[in-house]
């Protein structure tokens, strides 16, 4: 089993990585500067609008792909290091690994349940605050 990722996951991921860069955002802003500014060379025709819709057409469906072939391996990743993690506390309820193959009605149960100890965590920690910033009771000085 190779450890390197395929041609097509290294393409995707170095073109999200640039396509996400500050240099490819000055340079997407320059040409949309430079096609505005030959509008009036060529009478801001018809051709000269489908250049940019063109343009602008092609390369966000190319990037719709690689995104997304590039955020799918991000989310693949993240899932199994959060897998190992559950699997590695002891703590942990192992049914939390296959979450993906749940169903929204178990998933919205399962959210529920944990809105429920947030609000209880949330609560726990106004009653320590509360308790905290009590006056305590100075003992009487020995003389």
């Amino acid at each position: 089993m190779s450890n390197k990722p395929g041609a097509f996951t290294r393409f995707a991921n170095a073109a999200s990585q640039a396509a996400g860069s500050a240099p490819a955002s000055i340079a997407a802003f320059a040409i949309v500067l430079m096609w505005a500014a030959t509008g009036p060379l060529f009478g801001f025709s018809e051709t000269w609008q489908l250049v940019i819709n063109t343009g602008t057409t092609i390369i966000t469906f190319l990037m719709v792909f690689i995104i997304q072939n590039s955020q799918n391996r991000d989310t693949r990743i993240v899932q199994l290091k959060l897998d190992e993690l559950i699997r590695a506390l002891a703590e942990a309820e192992n049914k939390f690994v296959d979450l993906e193959d749940m169903s929204d009605n178990e998933l919205e149960e399962l959210h529920q349940k944990f809105m429920t100890l947030a609000h209880g965590a949330k609560e726990e920690l106004e009653d320590r605050s509360k308790e905290e910033k009590k006056p305590r009771r100075s003992s009487p000085k020995a003389k």
